[in-house]
């Protein structure tokens, strides 16, 4: 079954904790200001609208009084802008105020029955010759020649302009007030989140290598103080892991030196005496490589115990150094030194020699016809390159050869394939010097290059 995810959390994913959280309190803010915005307008509404109508309802009944007495004066008494008709069952104005229409009812036959039923209703003002709308109650009165309803009318043009203009203060005033909130929202959150960050950032820093490399403990005695103590109890027992695992590897790589020595001076002498035909021959290559794989391992346990740079260092001169690892590399396919001007660079020699030796042996062992090494200073560093005319290398696999033991499907072969450590120990000596080590493609004839990048050193006058 796939997984059907909200489209929310797709983007929500993509933002930082920082905004999802400001967002999260502003909808909640926000949601809380519209339910308040609501409620404070529906109550003040309701209010004025009350006020209204008592004071309607309360003249409606001083009028109906005076009906009922057959007192009633013409024009009917008002207070303020108020309008009054009495009108009869037959819809005729009997009676009114002195700015009411004696002629037309305010109300129709509907309206009046609404109005009669307790409810307000709103009507043009054009009705009592006025230009805002007006606000009817009507109840009965009994008069001496029949039922008639009594009518009383307010203008309430300038509450609907009040209505309005709250309206308009609310939609301005709410965005205003969230935008504010979010600003302040913004600073205080990425104050709060600011230790968080400094974690990060220096958990970013830790190299994973060097035995000391802790988090700091921020003073304050909260979640975060909680976090860092954490993380670098955590950290302790990494770093407590990886000791052991570097313990057992040099301890097992150094036992297996005396015994694989020991083992291949018996099959030379077996071998120079004839004995056992071609089996001393054969089994002196399994040696040489169990060698091979333990004198790496021993040097991987030694880098990983000291990831610094080497206190050993001096200038050396790379096409030199390139010279003799050319020298000394197996003639499988011819390995030639470009000449260019002299490169000098800072590093130990003799790991600096075995990084290029380790990325020439690599280039031989896929070469189809030759290996070119050359060095040359460009941008203020030093690069070192080797070059190969085998098959190349695809883009998505340069980086995973630099993995322990990672080995090409075409060099799994025991005869002509690696320990799968060449590589990711060029890399670990090259960092060592300061320095970087990558592959990428070379320019024809040649298909594949292995950069090593240091810091170039100025030539002494």
């Amino acid at each position: 079954m796939s997984d059907q995810r909200p489209p929310w959390r797709g983007w929500s994913a993509r933002l930082s904790l920082r905004a999802r959280l400001i967002i999260i309190g502003l909808t909640g803010v926000g949601l809380a200001l519209l339910a308040g915005g609501f409620a404070f307008y529906g109550a003040l509404t309701f209010a004025v609208d009350r006020t209204l109508d008592d004071g309607a309802l309360a003249a409606a009944d001083e009028v109906a009084t005076l009906v009922e007495a057959d007192r009633l004066p013409s024009p009917v008494p008002v207070s303020g802008a108020q309008v009054v008709q009495v009108v009869d069952a037959q819809q005729r104005v009997v009676a009114g105020s002195a700015t009411a229409d004696r002629l037309t009812p305010l109300l129709r036959p509907d309206e009046l029955a609404r109005a009669l039923a307790g409810e307000a209703v709103q009507v043009p003002g054009a009705r009592a010759a006025l230009a805002v709308p007006l606000r009817v109650r009507a109840v009965r009165a009994e008069a001496a020649d029949g039922p008639v309803s009594v009518l009383v009318a307010l203008p309430v043009g300038d509450v609907l302009a009040v209505r309005a203009a709250l309206r308009t203060g609310l939609l301005v005033l709410f965005p205003l007030v969230l935008v504010a909130l979010g600003v302040v929202a913004w600073r205080v959150v990425g104050s709060t989140l600011r230790p968080v960050e400094e974690l990060r950032a220096q958990a970013e820093q830790i190299s994973g290598t060097a035995r000391a490399e802790r988090l700091r403990v921020p003073a304050a005695n909260d979640e975060v103080h909680a976090l860092a103590v954490t993380l670098n109890q955590m950290l302790d027992r990494l770093a407590a892991g990886r000791a052991r695992q570097r313990s057992f590897v040099a301890d097992a790589a150094h036992e297996l030196r005396s015994p694989l020595t020991s083992i291949r001076t018996q099959l030379e002498v077996a071998e120079r005496l004839g004995e056992g035909g071609q089996l001393p021959a054969e089994l002196l290559v399994d040696v040489d490589r169990l060698s091979r794989l333990v004198e790496d391992l021993l040097l991987l346990a030694r880098a990983d115990a000291d990831s610094r740079s080497p206190a050993r260092t001096v200038r050396v001169e790379a096409d030199v150094l390139l010279a003799q690892v050319a020298a000394r590399t197996p003639a499988r396919v011819p390995v030639t030194v470009r000449p260019g001007p002299p490169v000098t660079v800072l590093a130990d020699p003799e790991e600096l020699r075995r990084a290029v030796q380790n990325l020439v042996d690599n280039a031989v062992r896929h070469a189809g016809s030759a290996v070119e090494l050359s060095a040359r200073a460009e941008a203020g560093q030093a690069r070192l390159l080797v070059r190969d005319d085998g098959p190349g290398l695809p883009p998505e696999e340069r980086e995973r050869v630099f993995e322990r033991f990672t080995r090409r499907d075409d060099a799994r072969s025991r005869d002509v394939g690696g320990t799968g450590l060449g590589l990711p120990i060029a890399r670990e000596l090259a960092a060592r010097a300061g320095g970087t080590v990558r592959l990428e493609d070379a320019p024809p004839p040649w298909a594949l290059q292995a950069v090593v990048e240091l810091p170039l050193v100025a030539a002494s006058p």
